[in-house]
């Protein structure tokens, strides 16, 4: 079934909300993504098609996006911040303890489909290095025992519900 067969209202509704058809390029693909967690070739060539657009164009902004993803990813995808300020404070180092803790590197799925991890461009907490990104939830000054942690929580759960919550800044040091 074709995205216009299934979604032919809502691609309706998201096409009235721009003048310009391209600008409604990124929230096509974001209904293309929500069945399946990922774009599909087909879809992608579908959204194409409805935006005027060429498959190439449509494919260039699918990759640009970390939020996007051309492949099934795990239920829980772990994105690992590897630009300069978190590469100096230990980005690989993180990306070790994944692959440690789940025997998986970047590009890479558990044979359960519960984890995939990804390393990926800033995303934009320069000041908390290292730090990741789960689904929709930021770990920020990560340590190996707060990844454990982290990994612990989510394989108990099966679900982004962490008993722990998402990572909370701690309280600053008070002076005198």
């Amino acid at each position: 079934m074709t995205l216009s067969e299934k979604y032919g209202t809502e691609i309706a509704e998201i096409l009235s909300r721009y003048p310009v058809k391209r600008s409604a390029l990124i929230p096509l693909l974001y209904l293309a993504q929500r069945e399946g967690g990922y774009i599909t070739e087909a879809a992608m060539i579908e959204i194409a098609g409805i935006l005027k657009l060429t498959p190439p164009q449509v494919y260039e902004t699918a990759t640009f996006y970390t939020m996007l993803n051309l492949k099934p990813v795990g239920t829980f995808h772990i994105q690992v911040c590897k630009s300069l300020m978190c590469a100096l404070v230990g980005s690989d180092t993180v990306i070790g303890w994944i692959k440690a803790k789940l025997g998986i590197g970047p590009g890479e799925t558990t044979a359960d489909g519960l984890f995939t991890l990804t390393a990926v461009e800033c995303l934009a907490a320069c000041g908390t290095g290292p730090m990741m990104q789960i689904n929709d939830d930021y770990y920020e000054r990560l340590t190996e025992e707060k990844v454990d942690r982290i990994l612990a929580d989510l394989k108990s759960t099966g679900s982004c519900a962490l008993k722990t919550g998402p990572f909370m800044w701690p309280e600053p040091a008070r002076n005198g």
